[in-house]
């Protein structure tokens, strides 16, 4: 299509010599927007609570539900001391995972610093670092989400997180009286538990879906690992389910042969199937 054609010329254009590189946040847009193309999703910048969030959407016509899909972390640091300049995924695994599930309403939601809206102000650096997970960043999508539901006309949500979208998926449903599925896709369900992992500085300023594990374990859920994925192991989604009294980690799948970031969006339909866990009954 013709987009596939623009992000072919514009890559060429970058990599030709006396040429000025195309910056690395314009070629994950495009990569994004051709993505989206293909699903027929359509663009828009929502300005809630302090942050402009970039959506896409696809409302088909009235359904009870609206599957709504968080980023996550992007390109939030350089290497592992560094800082990124700006977090636009290159590879948006929440927006695969959203263009190729078919149900009447669908949106994405990209977190704060991603695809920046042109011609707004920078934003914040520690809302990628340190405060990823702080209070107003949930409140923030939060608000999308209210407006989400109110253009589709819906009345339930199901919430589906990416890496460090899913602790905000968690975070978020811990608010919400309405949110009736909730999938993770190699979550960060324990940030305390996966920086010393990683032997990184714990998140100062942000909120632990840890702490919230009882508020949500009533809500139908799933929590997807990769069996080779080294950067959010197997042990930080047994923390999770464990603290909401799973002790059988029935919730929890294993999808064999993927990575971190390989193999999600081509498993996705097949794993949307799958039944989720109401939790133990009382």
């Amino acid at each position: 299509m013709r987009i596939g054609r623009i992000i072919t010329a514009l890559l060429i254009l970058a990599s030709t010599d006396g040429c000025a590189a195309m910056p690395i946040f314009t070629q994950s847009a495009f990569i994004a927007e051709n993505i989206a193309g293909k699903a027929d999703f359509q663009k828009e910048y929502v300005d809630a609570a302090g942050f402009v969030l970039m959506t896409y959407q696809k409302f088909k016509g009235p359904s009870e539900n609206i599957r709504i899909y968080i980023e996550g972390d992007g390109k939030a640091w350089k290497t592992k001391r560094v800082l990124s300049d700006d977090p636009t995924p290159s590879s948006p695994i929440a927006l695969q995972m959203a263009a190729v599930d078919t149900s009447n309403n669908v949106a994405y939601v990209a977190r704060p610093g991603q695809f920046p809206a042109p011609g707004s102000s920078n934003c914040n650096p520690t809302y990628w670092s340190v405060r990823r997970f702080a209070p107003e960043v949930v409140s923030s999508i939060n608000k999308v989400i209210d407006v989400l539901k109110e253009k589709s006309g819906t009345r339930h949500v199901e919430l589906t997180g990416y890496s460090g979208g899913g602790a905000l998926a968690v975070l978020i449903a811990a608010q919400r009286n309405d949110v009736i599925a909730l999938r993770t896709v190699a979550g960060n369900l324990n940030s305390k538990m996966l920086c010393d992992y990683h032997r990184v500085s714990r998140l100062g300023g942000s909120m632990d879906p840890i702490d919230f594990a009882q508020k949500v374990k009533n809500i139908p859920q799933r929590h997807f690992i990769g069996s080779k994925d080294k950067t959010v192991p197997f042990a930080i989604a047994e923390s999770f389910v464990k603290e909401e009294g799973d002790t059988d980690y029935r919730r929890i799948t294993i999808v064999n042969g993927v990575t971190h970031n390989c193999g999600w969006a081509a498993r996705w339909v097949k794993l949307l199937s799958m039944p989720l866990d109401a939790g133990p009954k009382e």
